[in-house]
């Protein structure tokens, strides 16, 4: 019961935002917005608001917003199809926008409970160069050879700098004063560089959460193109990839280490779903934006009728495929 609560929850926290997003940016440019939906399917509930209905379907797999114009070219300057083309591309990139945001913000949250490594030394190790040359546990370390370190990737940058033959001048403070001391870091094979024996401390101050949520969202991001790239290069094969139903089961999995690591979780799937919206496939935000270009470079050639028509090919395709995840999914989880 607990993992489709929180499964429900994750797919709500990914669908509201991003339909609202496109919502808001309509609204901004005067476009009618019909129909604003959580979910698909079979209606449970629905609410009258001016122009707008607002309603609530059966399965919590989706959502839109329906507006004035979007599927056909309607006479009317509160439709989807009077805007100009700089305003329909800022209506649909905001639903991804919004995705990009949760993403940011769900890691961020995930820095304030985990907390985010800084420049201070949480551990020396034993005989180490570092605990030889007099640091301690607790220590902050300002500046290698000079250069300022106010990040761990900063300390890790110092001590990589080190060549060999000489030794590394470190500066820190050690309870509210300042020392200096010179290290020669050993080559350790394991690990294929010089190190100093050091342990990165951890900071939960709320600041410096907030100035790494959007780096380590960045860096998720990286390793998810990293990903997708492979799905055309054979580093992925198909059980590597999950759809909603696998996705229950990942949720089971996380939430057995806590909220940081679901957050985690929420935000890499924010990110893909920001990333699959943009694709130029019909039917998707990303080849609704591509209709537009084309309709620039062909100066009007390509018409509502043919998007329209290539938005069904594109609708059946992706049915098609969230069948066969769906189906790879079960077996999956059945091991079959």
């Amino acid at each position: 019961m607990k993992t489709a609560i929180l499964f429900i929850i994750m797919l709500l926290v990914l669908i509201i935002p991003h339909e609202w997003g496109h919502m808001t940016v309509a609204r901004w440019c005067g476009v009618k917005i019909k129909e604003f939906s959580v979910g698909m399917g079979p209606l449970i509930f629905k609410r009258q608001k001016g122009d707008t209905q607002y309603s609530v379907r059966l399965l919590p797999l989706g959502g839109y917003c329906a507006m004035e114009g979007e599927e056909e070219s309607v006479d009317s300057p509160t439709s989807y199809s009077s805007k100009t083309n700089g305003q329909k591309a800022a209506i649909l990139l905001a639903g991804v926008t919004m995705n990009v945001i949760i993403a940011v913000i769900a890691v961020t949250v995930a820095l304030c409970l985990t907390g985010v490594t800084d420049n201070s030394i949480s551990a020396v190790t034993e005989g180490s160069p570092a605990q030889k040359a007099g640091l301690e546990a607790g220590d902050t370390i300002v500046s290698i050879n000079g250069n300022k370190t106010d990040t761990w990737e900063k300390v890790v940058a110092g001590i990589d700098s080190y060549e060999e033959g000489g030794a590394l001048e470190i500066t820190y403070e050690r309870d509210g004063k300042t020392g200096t001391a010179t290290v020669t870091p050993e080559y350790n094979e394991e690990h294929g560089q010089y190190m100093i024996g050091i342990t990165a401390g951890t900071t939960k101050d709320f600041w410096k959460c907030v100035r790494f949520g959007p780096i380590t969202t960045w860096e998720l991001n990286k390793a998810m193109l990293a990903g997708f790239r492979s799905l055309f290069t054979g580093g992925v094969s198909m059980n590597d990839v999950a759809g909603p139903v696998g996705l229950v089961k990942v949720v089971d999995s996380v939430t057995d280490y806590g909220v940081a690591p679901y957050l985690m979780l929420l935000a890499l799937v924010s990110l893909n779903l920001a990333l699959f919206n943009v694709l130029p496939i019909p039917g998707l935000d990303g080849g609704k934006l591509f209709f537009i270009l084309l309709k620039i470079i062909s100066g009007g050639r390509i018409n509502d009728d043919m998007e329209y028509k290539a938005t069904l090919i594109g609708m059946a395709l992706l049915i098609s495929l969230f069948v066969l995840v769906t189906i790879n999914d079960v077996m999956n989880i059945f091991g079959k």
